[in-house]
């Protein structure tokens, strides 16, 4: 199947839009509300996004802010956060822009969580200065927003506003010279193509990179993929956020036999929520220990980047690396009644009874899982990237708000923001004129794709086992994850350089499989990744080399109040 570009002096420009999440979403409305030629490209279905997945809420100081809050504070809290590595410019871009998305999202029929005056619910959240986080039913903020964009982009289609591919995996960017001018595509194994006069990549991130991840399992690096092999810059693929307490499945990923169903090597995320532990809940270790105050003074409440470090440093001080740990909520349900955590997180209430958890009751085996990726293909303020006729708008972009250490709440408002300005860039533009930047997020040092067909310098090593999706996983875990060192980053590097010979990620592989080119796709990604975090020696916000640290030691605190009982050391058989 080919769709042609229209040609003619009337004829609409046209847009390709790769992705479903809160990006690709908004902006396929957006630019057919303008009058464009939309084609709306998803993997899967349209709610199979990290967007829908996101319990937490969307950050941004309103027109009648909490008391106190201005947009001076937010742009400091993000640049605080992301520990001196944001591009000043962007963040200053996102939080003073926030409100007039925020109302684009109202007019698409999103309706935020009010309080008892009918006033926005108003929430706080760590490093955030003032309560500034909007939710849309509780804890399902994500899907509460994708829900209503994906009704409007039905709606859109309905009416011929939005031409909508579903199970569409685009393999390549088609171009002309370095101009991008449309997508070659696999749907239900058939090819395809589109020609466009520019595309926009909204595909997300890539946390199937690792063993534990909050992320489904569409995230997968296609964007990432797809821009560096069209010659696109990259930077700060060091920054990889660990979200610390992501349900661990029993059974390699699965949920109990009798309670709940398989799930894809254990693709069903469930991340517990940080405000889980702001109620009250504590972490404990298999020995029934409270360990966290040992590391930080700020215990379960210390920066997520710190607690998921903390969590790592004292699995390994156990001897067990690829281990868990326990989350306890018991003590709210008692403190604040029967029936509370169930209303308040009705999402984890009920994710963790379908793994076979009753939490008011049992402890929940939780590990740090890869979560967010700050950086991603580079792109100025109106998310051009380096390549003519290609944009990047989301967690595949990386425009520099982020830094190294991304604000709580921060990620659905930078794919509202940036996602809505490179459709105001692609309208701007006559066509054939959409000139990439090349000077796009120059804060990251951006890595160049001109040595993309010949990898990346890692040298040579005797394979120790051959290719496979839960081998990279397992390798980027241990060598690349939330611990890394010279020596782990060289010893990934060697391996991911052997495996490429078998994928062949450098070039588009010519399979009509579609986890062919995922995997290709991802050994890819881990290939970036590990090469720019063995470039930055030293430590910065969620990217943590611990060269030469002395092994650590397991902290004597033991929580006297705490005792694992008979039940709660059978929550995980």
């Amino acid at each position: 199947m080919t769709i042609p570009s229209e040609n003619g002096t009337d004829a609409r420009r046209r847009l390709a839009v790769v992705g479903s999440g809160i990006a690709g979403l908004y902006a396929a409305l957006l630019a057919a509300e303008a009058g464009a030629d939309v084609v709306l490209l998803t993997k899967g279905a349209l709610a199979d996004s990290n967007t829908y997945f996101a319990q937490g809420g969307i950050s941004a100081v309103l027109d009648e802010p909490s008391p106190g809050d201005t947009v001076a504070a937010h742009i400091a809290d993000t640049l605080k956060a992301g520990a001196g590595h944001c591009n000043p410019a962007a963040v200053r871009v996102l939080c003073t822009e926030a409100r007039r998305d925020i109302a684009g999202l109202g007019r698409f029929g999103v309706r935020f969580d009010l309080d008892d005056g009918g006033d926005p619910a108003l929430g706080l959240e760590a490093a955030h200065s003032a309560p500034r986080i909007l939710h849309a039913g509780g804890d399902a903020t994500g899907a509460g927003i994708a829900n209503a964009l994906i009704c409007a982009v039905l709606a859109a289609q309905a009416t011929g506003r939005i031409r909508l591919l579903g199970h569409a995996s685009v393999t390549a960017l088609l171009q002309q010279g370095r101009r991008v001018t449309g997508v070659d595509f696999l749907q239900d194994g058939r090819p395809g193509s589109i020609q466009a006069d520019a595309v926009l990549l909204a595909t997300g991130g890539a946390g199937q990179l690792f063993a534990q991840t909050t992320n489904p399992s569409v995230a997968t690096a296609d964007g990432l993929a797809l821009a560096w092999r069209a010659g696109a810059a990259v930077a700060d693929l060091e920054f990889f956020q660990f979200h610390p307490t992501c349900l661990v499945r029993s059974e390699g990923g699965s949920a109990r036999r009798d309670r709940g169903v398989k799930s894809d090597g254990g693709q069903n995320p469930l991340l517990i929520s940080e405000a889980v532990r702001g109620e009250g809940a504590i972490l404990v270790d298999a020995r029934g220990r409270r360990f966290l105050h040992g590391y930080h003074p700020d215990g379960e409440l210390a920066p997520r980047d710190v607690v998921s470090r903390s969590i790592a440093l004292h699995l390994a001080a156990l001897g067990d690396p690829n281990g868990h740990v326990y989350l306890d909520a018991r003590g709210i349900e008692a403190a604040r009644g029967a029936g509370f955590l169930a209303r308040r997180f009705p999402t984890i209430t009920r994710g963790t009874l379908e793994a076979g958890i009753e939490w008011t009751r049992e402890l929940v085996p939780v590990a740090p899982a890869a979560h967010y990726w700050m950086g991603g293909v580079s792109t100025d303020l109106h998310g051009r990237t380096t390549v003519p006729g290609l944009f990047a708008a989301g967690e595949v972009a990386c425009t520099g708000v982020q830094g190294a250490n991304r604000l709580a709440s921060n990620s659905l408002l930078e794919g509202l923001v940036f996602g809505r300005r490179a459709v105001e860039a692609f309208l701007a533009e006559p066509s054939g004129s959409a000139d990439g930047d090349p000077e796009a997020c120059v804060k990251g040092r951006p890595l160049a794709a001109e040595t993309a067909r010949g990898g990346l310098p890692f040298g040579e090593a005797p394979l120790s086992g051959a290719f496979s999706r839960e081998a990279l996983r397992r390798l980027m875990t241990a060598k690349a994850g939330v611990l890394r060192s010279g020596e782990l980053l060289r010893e990934a590097g060697t391996e991911i350089a052997g495996w490429f010979e078998d994928v062949c990620p450098e070039a588009a592989p010519q399979s009509a499989d579609r986890r062919t080119h995922e995997d290709a796709n991802l050994l890819l990604a881990a290939q970036l990744l590990v090469h720019a975090a063995r470039e930055r020696t030293g430590s910065l916000g969620a990217h943590y080399r611990n060269d030469g640290l002395p092994e650590p030691a397991i902290p004597d605190t033991p929580d006297e109040e705490f005792r694992m009982s008979p039940k709660a050391s059978l929550v995980h058989d």
